[in-house]
């Protein structure tokens, strides 16, 4: 009894404190309400006059005179908006509305009209829009989280008041590859100073400046605008939208001004992102809106970078913003700068890189990777390609939600070409059952380097077909001439057979991601039967070569056509493969007899000194089918065919010590009774 009345006193102890703590909530939000008064649109007459408030040096607030000119009926993304020409010597000393003033408080008769918003081009920015205030306000409001196409200026003459972007640890070659994958922002990078006060968190008021950062930590990159009203821990600022995201989570800075740089163009505001103070939760036509003394997390992104010729390392830690479209963009861009940073140089070479991108939804959604490129002109920007591409398929998944709980990557780089050609392979045995494992030594030649033979083993599959076995030698970053020829014969771009496969699940698309080979891995796998070795013409196509292909640079480029089948919705995994120092070059095939157990050990008790497939390079070889004994006994043929077989093998051998050429094969050594394809 004597719990069940504590129970009762204590929730309504709870209760009692809500409602108080609510009241206490209304009352503030009435008192602020009260000591600021709005003006609404109907109320707007021309002549009426005003001013208008900014940051132009340092943090102090300044103002400058407003004179209203007329209403613009629905010409804003939000509605009204009001036109008004701007004055005074704060104007004519930064050549008219600045860049960075966008948000800039406008008051008539002491009440909020609004916030400087919108210009025109190719005007002396002496006129320009306001935003009605009211219209901000309902930005507090919005409950939807959704994407939104970015405003673009092209659309209109009226164009919103552009924020500068300023980055702070970022060079130009970064900045620029930013631009490049982000075209329908129009960012205007402008690098920029720190300053003594940055570390400091000051609080927000109408006129101040305000940042919405993209990227903060050791590097920094964001839009500085004015803020145009607070109320408790809520703001509003901009006065337009700044990318249109909808609902988004910037990072909410402090903002110092150095100055008011004019230019011929535009002038703008330039100065530093300070502390964070808050966070951005939304992005739309009438401007941006947050809460300050409320952090965005943003995602921890880790980026360690080496330079091994030089012996030069950095270390970088940033946070940058969770958008599908951004985040990928956002991410290689830092790592790009700091691999800029860490060699200071221009140029080719080769990257070691190895990544993790962990998931909020489990470890069972991370992804991790390693692989190396190889660049003549570029080896900077090579070194980034992988992980946006990676990014970006997985922010644009169609499965799942993936939101990102942080980023690790490790970069290497050397001037040196890593990469070395596959000149020989052998195999053996030549004939197996399911189940057997065959051995391989594969000979690698390094660029300017000595021959290294690595050793390999490959199981055959306990429920592969009996008859030829086609296996795959190859780089990890190439793709089989046999499918290049498919493609070309088909006519099959990487869009179509992007467009072909399917994945069932997110599981099947991590996979695949994970398990796609690196271009420093060798691999062995079967080579598809259903992918025809004969071009249209009926010619071998083993006289055509090809040379080890990297990805590209776009995400389809990553995850490359299935390799086992075009559509196949279920290919094989059978594969072995091995990491080596080196980009690995060059493809080839050796076809291997899986026969039945009983076969198999009667073979190779009957031809115990044929026991390895080699590899020939560079020349053309007989392709036809296996051994001829293994045919006719699977075709059913009696051993009559085994006596002509040896003849013929003793009339060849005979041909080729007298120096006669057999006209319908190639003398090759004992095992050429093997089916050999041509070895790239």
């Amino acid at each position: 009894m004597r719990q069940t009345m504590m129970k009762r006193l204590s929730a309504l102890r709870h209760t009692l404190g809500r409602v108080c703590l609510t009241a206490a909530l209304s009352c503030i939000l009435a008192i602020s309400a009260q000591a600021q008064e709005f003006m609404n649109v109907s109320e707007v007459q021309p002549g009426m006059t005003g001013y208008a408030k900014t940051v132009v040096h340092g943090t102090t607030i300044d103002t400058f005179p407003v004179e209203i000119l007329g209403v613009m009926k629905n010409s804003g993304p939000s509605g009204d908006l009001v036109l008004a020409k701007f004055s005074g010597p704060l104007i004519e000393q930064t050549g008219g509305i600045a860049q960075g003033m966008s948000g800039s408080p406008v008051y008539i008769d002491g009440k909020l009209l609004g916030a400087v918003a919108y210009g025109w081009s190719f005007t002396n920015s002496r006129v320009g829009m306001i935003t009605p205030i009211t219209d901000m306000l309902k930005l507090w409001n919005v409950p939807t989280k959704e994407e939104i196409r970015p405003f673009n200026a092209r659309e209109s003459s009226l164009i919103p008041i552009a924020t500068p972007l300023m980055t702070s640890g970022f060079d130009s070659l970064s900045t620029a590859w930013m631009q490049s994958k982000l075209p329908n922002y129009n960012f205007m990078p402008v690098d920029t100073a720190s300053a003594g006060s940055d570390d400091t968190a000051m609080p927000l008021e109408p006129g101040s400046s305000v940042a919405a950062a993209f990227v903060n930590g050791d590097m920094k990159m964001g839009a500085i605008g004015t803020v145009t009203y607070v109320d408790n821990n809520q703001i509003v600022a901009f006065g337009h939208p700044f990318l249109k995201k909808g609902s988004i989570n910037y990072f909410m800075h402090n903002a110092y001004i150095f100055t008011v740089v004019n230019n011929l163009s535009s002038s703008f505001k330039l100065g530093s992102i300070g502390a964070e103070v808050g966070k951005i939760t939304q992005d739309r036509g009438a401007g941006i809106g947050g809460q300050y003394g409320y952090l965005a997390p943003g995602i921890p992104v880790i980026i360690k970078a080496r330079d091994t010729d030089t012996n030069t390392a950095l270390t970088k830690r940033v946070k940058i913003i969770e958008d599908n479209e951004m985040t990928p963009v956002l991410a290689a861009t830092s790592v790009y700068n700091t691999v800029n940073k860490t060699i200071d140089r221009t140029g080719g070479g080769t990257a070691t890189l190895s990544y993790t991108i962990r998931s909020s939804n489990g470890r069972d959604k991370d992804i991790t990777r390693h692989n190396m490129y190889y660049s003549e002109d570029n080896i900077n920007e090579k070194s980034i390609d992988e992980l946006y591409n990676v990014l970006d398929i997985l922010k644009h998944n169609e499965f799942i939600d993936y939101p990102i709980l942080d980023i690790n990557m490790s970069v290497d780089i050397t001037q040196a070409k890593k990469s070395a050609t596959i000149v020989d392979a052998s195999a053996a045995p030549v004939v197996v059952s399911p189940g057997d494992t065959v051995y391989f030594k594969v000979k690698l030649h390094p660029y300017r380097g000595v021959d290294e033979v690595k050793t390999m083993s490959f199981t055959v599959p306990k429920n592969q077909p009996l008859g030829d076995m086609t296996l795959e030698v190859r780089g990890g970053g190439v793709i089989p001439l046999p499918y290049l020829i498919e493609k070309q014969r088909y006519n099959l771009t990487d869009e179509i057979i992007q467009r072909l496969r399917h994945y069932k699940d997110f599981n099947e698309l991590k996979k695949e991601i994970e398990k796609e080979d690196a271009n420093n891995d060798l691999v062995i796998e079967i080579l598809s039967q259903g992918v025809s070795m004969i071009n249209d013409s009926g010619t071998k196509v083993s006289k055509e070569k090809i040379r080890g292909k990297e990805p590209g640079t776009t995400a389809k480029d990553v995850v490359k056509p299935d390799k086992h089948s075009l559509t196949d919705d279920n290919p094989s995994d059978a594969k072995s493969s091995i990491t080596t120092p080196y980009i690995v070059k060059g493809d080839g095939q050796i076809t291997i007899k899986v026969v039945t157990p009983e076969k198999r050990d009667a073979y190779l008790a009957k031809h115990h000194k044929i026991n390895e497939a080699k590899a020939v390079i560079g020349d053309d070889t007989d392709s036809s089918s296996a051994d001829d004994e293994l045919v006719s006994s699977s075709n059913g043929k009696d051993s009559s065919a085994d006596t002509k077989k040896d003849n013929k093998d003793n009339k060849d051998n005979k041909d080729k010590g007298s120096g006669k050429k057999n006209p319908d094969k190639k003398v090759q050594d004992d095992i050429r009774a093997v089916d050999l394809s041509m070895f790239h």
